[in-house]
């Protein structure tokens, strides 16, 4: 019998005109806790957590970072799997019609390796998580990713801006 490579849902991507704005949005709506900015060759953006699943807003940076769904796409861009083995996982999703896009598919230790599955929907798999995300809440062999409380000080205007509009929008709402 073939040893399979269990997958936990533990990570959602967000592609946005603002990824500031809609942080400040989630934050403020839902309670989401911010753990990280990024600003990488491919995108830049906001991670945010609920303890368990990292949700990435991000800006991607040209159409090649985006992957197919262009730069001005609004919307899910990928989901990510927390796996037991990222070799074996995505040895499974190519072998049964996958396709690889993306990270470097034999190295036991990369941070993710995106493909798309039969649909064309972009997922990523990883070895270690996504900051805020754990793998197995509540169980003996729960693994936590790190929470870095991140902040690049290049974006403080962006984010207090953004903070500004979501207080404003609630004033509003108030009257």
């Amino acid at each position: 019998m073939t040893v399979k490579s269990k997958g936990y849902l533990r990570h959602v991507a967000l592609s946005v005109a603002d990824p500031w704005e809609t942080a400040e949005y989630y934050k403020a709506t839902v309670g989401l806790e911010e753990v990280a900015e990024l600003d990488g060759p491919l995108a830049e953006g906001v991670f945010l957590t609920d303890g368990v699943v990292n949700l990435a807003i991000l800006h991607f940076k040209d159409e090649e970072a985006a992957q197919g769904t262009g730069v001005d796409f609004v919307g899910i861009h990928h989901i990510g799997f927390w796996v037991d083995d990222i070799i074996v996982s995505g040895k499974q999703a190519r072998a049964a019609g996958g396709k690889w896009i993306m990270g470097d598919p034999n190295n036991p230790d990369g941070y993710e390796v995106k493909h798309t599955d039969l649909s064309g929907i972009i997922f990523d798999i990883a070895a270690h998580g996504w900051a805020g995300s754990q793998k197995r809440p509540g169980e003996a062999e729960n693994e936590t990713h790190p929470n870095p409380h991140r902040r690049l000080a290049k974006f403080d205007e962006r984010r207090e801006a953004a903070r500004r509009k979501i207080e404003a929008n609630q004033m509003a709402e108030a009257v």
